[in-house]
C-alpha cells in the first residue's frame, strides 16, 4: 500500500466518523435524535469551540504547561527504563532479586499514586510528571529488558570469538538489538507521558490540557470536553511523529520490512 493511499484512507475514516457524528447529533431518525447534543455536542460546537481557544490565545498557556509536563515525564522515564533495563538483563541475579518488587511497583494503579505526589510535590508540574514517569518507566523497562534477553546466542557467541569485549558488545550486540524493542515502547509510552501529565491536571492543577477538559467538565460544558480530548489526540500524534523521525534516523541500518500484499 502506498503512502498516498494509507493517507487516504486514515482521511476517510475520520470524515466518516465526523459525518457520522454529525448527523446522528442534528437530524432526527424516526422521530428522536439518537445522540442527544447535551450529552455529546455536535462537530460545529466542537470545532468552534477549538477555534476560540486558538483565536483568543488561551490554548497555548495549557498546550506549553501538557507539553513541557509531558517531555519531563517522557525523557525522564525513559532514561530510567532504558538503564535500568540493560542493568537488569546484564545482571540475571539482581533481577531475580527485584523481580517481584518491579511487578509491585508496576500493578500499582496510577491514580491512587496521583493525589499521593500531590502530597508530596505540590500541585506544581512535578507531581505531574512524577505520575507520567511511573507509567513511562515500566512500559521502556520491559522493552529493553526483553530486547536484551532476545539477543541471538549466535550473534553473540560469534561477537565473542572475534575478541569483544563488554563495551564492544553493548554498542555493536546488546544495544542495535535492544534498539526496535526500545523505540516500540517509545511510541506507547509518547501517550502514557501525556495521560500521566493530563490526570495529574484534571486531579489538581491551575493550568493544563487537564484543567481546561476539568473546568469544562464543571459547567457540564460536553463541548468543551470534546474539544480538549481532539486537542489532546492531536497533540499526541506531533509528537508521535517526532518520536517516528528519530527512529527513522537512528535505524537506518534495519532493513525494510518486506510489502506484506495479498
Amino acid at each position: 500500500m502506498s503512502r498516498l493511499t494509507l493517507l487516504s484512507l486514515q482521511v476517510l475514516v475520520t470524515v466518516v466518523s465526523i459525518g457520522a457524528w454529525y448527523v446522528l447529533t442534528t437530524y432526527p431518525v424516526f422521530g428522536h435524535i439518537l445522540l442527544p447534543p447535551f450529552f455529546f455536542s455536535t462537530p460545529v460546537d466542537v470545532v468552534k469551540q477549538i477555534v476560540a481557544w486558538f483565536v483568543s490565545g488561551v490554548i497555548w498557556k495549557h498546550l506549553w504547561v501538557t507539553l513541557w509536563e509531558s517531555i519531563l515525564a517522557f525523557v525522564i522515564g525513559s532514561i530510567g527504563g532504558v538503564l535500568v533495563g540493560f542493568w537488569f538483563a546484564r545482571q540475571p541475579r539482581t533481577a531475580a532479586v527485584f523481580d517481584p518488587y518491579v511487578k509491585m511497583a508496576n500493578a500499582l494503579p496510577r491514580v491512587v499514586l496521583a493525589p499521593i505526589f500531590t502530597l508530596w510535590l505540590g500541585l506544581g508540574i512535578w507531581s505531574k510528571v512524577a505520575l507520567g514517569v511511573t507509567l513511562v518507566f515500566f512500559i521502556v523497562f520491559f522493552n529493553v529488558y526483553q530486547g536484551i534477553k532476545e539477543v541471538s546466542t549466535t550473534v553473540l557467541a560469534n561477537a565473542r570469538m572475534l575478541g569483544m569485549n563488554e563495551g564492544q558488545l553493548m554498542r555493536h550486540v546488546y544495544w542495535p538489538s535492544a534498539l526496535s524493542w526500545m523505540f516500540s515502547s517509545l511510541h506507547t509510552s509518547v501517550g502514557f507521558a501525556v495521560v500521566g501529565a493530563v490526570v495529574g491536571e484534571y486531579l489538581g492543577s491551575a493550568a493544563g490540557l487537564g484543567y481546561l477538559i476539568q473546568q469544562a467538565e464543571g459547567v457540564f460544558d460536553v463541548g468543551g470536553v470534546f474539544a480538549g480530548m481532539f486537542v489532546l489526540a492531536a497533540f499526541v500524534i506531533v509528537i508521535d511523529a517526532l518520536v517516528s523521525v528519530i527512529e527513522k534516523r537512528l535505524l537506518v541500518w534495519r532493513p525494510a520490512p518486506a510489502d506484506a500484499r495479498p
